[in-house]
């Protein structure tokens, strides 16, 4: 099976990061409490590349499927 991966580019910016960090921040909220710090590690893999975002949690919200 052959993969075709399509790059825009290699790396994003740091003010790139932060944006994206900025979005899921806001998303996790929803679902954790936590401290807000996080950490994204973007590294170049065969397919394509791994992304790893790390954060600690003091605790998982309840939430129920929407409706």
């Amino acid at each position: 099976m052959t993969v075709d991966v399509t790059l825009d580019r290699e790396q994003m910016t740091d003010d790139e990061k932060e944006l994206f960090l900025s979005d899921l921040k806001g998303l996790c909220s929803e679902y954790f409490d936590g401290d807000g710090k996080f950490s994204l590690d973007v590294t170049r893999t065969e397919n394509g590349f791994s992304v790893c975002v790390v954060f600690d949690a003091v605790r998982i919200k309840k939430f129920k499927k929407p409706r």
